[in-house]
């Protein structure tokens, strides 16, 4: 399971898979929003048309405010990851504060440092849910369960395979434990368990 960073594209390309994300999904959501907000404000026996007419009106104007967004934040990050020379949290928290203090920009100093702050702030929050779900389905992963392998059937015969096979589904193996009396010491064997991945940022 990739992390954020990982599954990435690299960063030049990252740009731009960025702006045409962001330009859907704005283009998407804003248009579903409109749509319910023309059918609820046009007059009876006109809402299908003035719904469709506020998807035209304003479902292009979402999308591109979003892909300009996301075409500003994916800039900044690859910027902090060439100034940096690796990729972690910190990277997208600056590119968020940038982006809302860039976009703000032409309000005043005041305004674009509330931006800033805003945009920074919630890209922390956005990357500290992240770390903590991948934290917690790192923890949630099921060990793998080790088997024995069974030997070669050459080196069974016919009635000692059958008992090797059918003796633990059966209750052959209790009548073996019986049989030795207890005076037989078994040595469990000691495996290792496979390490547990960490998926930390670095």
């Amino acid at each position: 399971m990739g992390t954020p960073e990982t599954s990435r594209e690299p960063c030049p390309d990252r740009i731009i898979d960025d702006v045409g994300g962001a330009f859907g999904m704005g283009a998407v959501g804003g248009s579903a929003f409109h749509f319910l907000k023309g059918l609820y404000n046009s007059p009876q026996g006109a809402r299908f048309t003035g719904a469709a007419q506020a998807v035209r009106l304003n479902g292009g104007r979402i999308g591109g405010s979003f892909a300009v967004w996301g075409g500003l934040f994916s800039t900044f990050d690859c910027t902090m990851v060439h100034v940096r020379g690796k990729e972690d949290p910190w990277n997208s928290i600056v590119a968020g504060a940038a982006t809302g203090g860039f976009l703000a920009m032409r309000q005043g100093f005041a305004s674009s440092a509330r931006s800033a702050a805003f945009g920074g702030v919630l890209l922390a929050l956005i990357e500290g849910v992240g770390i903590a779900v991948n934290k917690f389905v790192s923890a949630q992963q099921p060990m793998p369960i080790m088997m024995d392998e069974m030997p070669p059937p050459e080196e069974l015969d016919s009635n000692n395979g059958a008992k090797a096979w059918f003796g633990g589904l059966f209750g052959g193996a209790k009548e073996e434990e019986k049989n030795t009396g207890g005076s037989e010491v078994n040595i469990l064997e000691s495996f290792d368990a496979p390490p547990v991945p960490n998926f930390e940022y670095k």
